[in-house]
């Protein structure tokens, strides 16, 4: 449907060119623009459906000055001096309270005309990962606890810590830590008292028009987050004021279940008839357009939207009732119309989920990007409990911010990424300079050689866990208060503070592995083609002897990734092992270790540390990714990749293991389309798969977008736990998600 909020793509194009051009040379992209026409989000590359227009030219305009990246360019560092960095009577948790004081009181300010949420993380350090002022790495990969204090305010979560205070029994660092605290709750009421005296200034010169909605604005923020929220608009803010100050001190953390907190506002308010339903779905655009401020403002080459901003949708509560409610459609219809990527979000999927959300998945999947992700709910819990969760926490789950399934709100995290391919070439003695000769007789002799190196692999990064949580040089209160157990023990996040400490175990290229024995295993052991010794050369020298071979093994082959029996059987032979070792120790020293695979783009850094593989990848080549065929390998569809993948059992796995699909546009069009990706989901739940990326994007786009990216200023790409903008990414980044293989549903 068309409406004169649209803009036709010549007109897209011209502006984008126009604005690419001004942001290489550092000036705003959208100057002297017309502001009648906005919405460059509303152009359509020629194979996607029409966008649904719902929202107001007031919330289109936003969304585009987000998404052209104005506001992330004008982010700075904390130009003020902070000397009490340098004070050594106080403690670390002292100087953070303090530099959390002075950020409140100096970080620039923005409040928008038009705004229906008040606040911005405007500090450059703070989107470079660091805690201003104290120029330290800040804490992500998590998901605090927004759900409990959105229901109690600052003041129930002040009246806790001084509760905790006046019992006593807290050593000196956890009485330190509290006070810190508080004095940080202080810090986060100076900033908001600001934004509320920037809003009554505005005012002052608003039209008449706008001056109710700024007396709203300025009546919600008086209110919360101070207090437990009174109404849908009230709680929208408030989750989004405790969100922001956490994001303004660098903090990276996910949301969480984002439908199951904001429903019970807007249930009551739908029923009072304070609110509409349209109404309340341009609050959440709103909400939606903040996650944009940092377009922009990052360098990294993993693209401009990781921020770990994920949110969790859908599935079970801790009752083992359905969380599905209107606000997770209306969520859904906001990044159907407007694409924002930055807040990647993913939907549990279930034996309850209803069939409506299947469909609407569906629907959102096609436009692209791969925004909308879904974990298999029942396979996660069932992972959890078997690991030691009680059942009730376990139907928490959220993730890290990334996809590592973890209890929201209660929960330290980290990972420990390794590549197992390494484990691999120390079993054929590829880690040597020399040549050693290997006496392995059969295929039996080299696996278990194999899983030794693994498992030397696996007990020395245990025995590195058992000294690593340390809250002496990193200590958080503003991220400690937000999570159960560090108030009660006057412990930090990272010093065992929380309710869980978690250092998850992954490995990266279990495909690639699997792939490779499978052929040592037929063409030297069973068919006796090559002596492993001389197959073993061929791989010092990098395939340049053996490109007849490695022709022949690469169009012989059918490997993981395409229902085949024998292949499938090697992937689930080595990942049962990897498991089976990783869980031999579940916690040790109070730190949880579940097991996890992952590369998260670790494929690119391992390349060159690499050697050639023996199912016919070169040094320098991007293998396989998380848990995914590699690329190329998978050649008789999705449907078959889910087959294979879905042969593991991922309860064993409890910390994550995903697959990604690149879904040919042209195959989901139309109402068949829709059924196809519809189907694609119900495969994966059914056969218990453990998370999938689904991306429909043509890859002839994507080389267009890397050849001429300023005709693409805002084309999302799924590329690990998160969206990215593709032409945000570095060359090599590009090529990773260009050379997945494009499927046909």
């Amino acid at each position: 449907m068309k409406t004169e909020n649209c803009i036709s793509r010549k007109e897209f194009l011209k502006r984008t060119s126009l604005g690419a051009c001004a942001l290489s040379l550092g000036l705003p992209a959208f100057a002297g623009q017309d502001k009648q026409v906005p919405n460059v989000n509303r152009w359509r590359l020629s194979w996607q459906p029409e966008r649904p227009c719902r929202l107001s030219a007031t919330t289109h305009r936003l969304a585009q000055r987000g998404l052209s990246g104005e506001f992330g360019r004008s982010l700075a560092n904390a130009g003020w001096s902070f000397p009490e960095s340098q004070d050594a009577s106080l403690s670390a948790s002292q100087k953070y309270a303090l530099a959390a004081m002075s950020v409140a009181q100096n970080a620039p300010l923005r409040i928008l005309p038009g705004e229906l949420i008040a606040g911005s993380a405007t500090l450059l350090e703070s989107a470079n990962h660091v805690t201003p002022l104290l120029n330290i790495g800040s804490t992500s990969h998590t998901t605090l606890g927004f759900e409990k204090v959105l229901g109690t305010g600052y003041r129930g979560l002040r009246a806790e810590i001084n509760e905790r205070l006046q019992r006593g029994g807290l050593d000196e660092h956890g009485t330190d830590l509290l006070q810190s605290m508080l004095k940080t709750l202080e810090a986060a009421s100076v900033w908001q008292n600001r934004n509320i005296k920037l809003l009554e200034k505005q005012m002052e010169n608003a039209p008449a028009e706008d001056q109710l909605s700024c007396q709203r604005l300025i009546d919600t923020l008086q209110r919360v987050p101070e207090h437990a929220p009174g109404s849908f608009r009230e709680a929208v803010q408030s989750l989004w004021s405790m969100y922001a100050f956490q994001r303004l001190m660098g903090n990276w953390s996910g949301i969480g279940r984002i439908d199951r907190m904001l429903y019970p506002y807007l249930e009551k308010d739908l029923k009072k008839g304070i609110i509409t339903t349209d109404e309340a779905r341009e609050l959440i655009a709103h909400f939606w357009i903040k996650g944009t401020e940092w377009i922009g403002a990052s360098a990294n080459p993993t693209g401009d939207a990781q921020f770990y901003q994920n949110v969790i949708l859908g599935g079970t509560d801790r009752d083992g009732k359905e969380v599905t409610n209107a606000v997770t459609y209306l969520i859904l219809d906001v990044i159907e119309e407007l694409h924002i990527s930055d807040y990647p979000a993913a939907v549990r999927l279930g034996r309850h989920t209803p069939e409506k959300l299947f469909r609407r998945i569906a629907e959102v999947q096609r436009f692209g990007g791969g925004i909308v992700s879904v974990y298999n709910e029942d396979v996660v819990i069932e992972g959890l409990i078997k690991f030691g969760y009680p059942e009730e926490e376990a139907r928490e789950f959220t993730n890290d911010g990334c996809w590592e399934a973890i209890i929201p709100g209660k929960t330290a995290f980290t990972y420990w990424p390794f590549d197992m391919m390494q484990s691999f070439f120390r079993a054929l003695n590829l880690d040597r300079e020399q040549e050693t000769p290997l006496e392995y007789t059969d295929f039996k002799s080299l696996y278990g050689a194999f899983v030794s190196e693994l498992d030397k692999e696996v007990a020395n990064m245990q025995h590195a866990l058992d000294t690593r949580y340390s809250d002496a040089d990193n200590t958080t209160p503003l991220v400690s208060m937000f999570v159960e157990g560090c108030i009660e023990k006057g412990k930090g996040y990272y010093g065992r503070g929380p309710k869980y400490s978690v250092n998850g175990i992954h490995a990266g290229g279990v495909t690639d592995v699997a792939n490779s024995l499978l052929v040592l295993k037929k063409l030297v052991f069973e068919e006796q083609c090559i002596e492993l010794n001389d197959f073993v050369k061929i791989l010092r020298n990098n395939w340049e002897t053996g490109e007849g071979m490695r022709r022949l093994i690469r169009n012989r082959f059918t490997f993981y990734g395409n229902d085949e029996r024998e292949s499938d059987a090697m992937m689930c032979r080595v990942f049962d092992d990897y498991t089976a070792i990783v869980a031999r120790v579940k916690e040790r020293n109070g730190v949880l270790r579940p097991c996890g695979i992952s590369t998260f783009g670790r494929e690119i850094d391992w390349r060159m540390m690499r050697k050639a593989s023996p199912a016919g990848g070169r040094t320098g080549d991007i293998l396989a990714t998380n848990c995914s065929p590699s690329p190329g390998t998978d050649k008789k569809g999705p449907t078959a990749v889910l087959n294979s993948y879905c042969k593991m059992n991922f309860t064993n796995c409890c910390n994550g293991a995903t697959v990604e699909l690149k879904i040919l546009p042209e195959s989901v069009k139309g109402e068949n389309g829709i059924k196809a990706l519809v189907a694609l989901a119900k495969v994966f739940r059914e056969k218990k798969g453990f998370y999938m990326h689904v991306d429909v994007v043509d890859t002839a786009t994507l080389i267009d977008a890397q050849m001429h990216p300023e005709k693409y200023p805002n084309l999302p790409v799924r590329v690990a736990g998160w969206s990215a903008r593709f032409t945000t990414l570095c060359r090599e980044w590009q090529d990773m998600v260009i050379q997945r293989t494009q499927q046909t549903v």
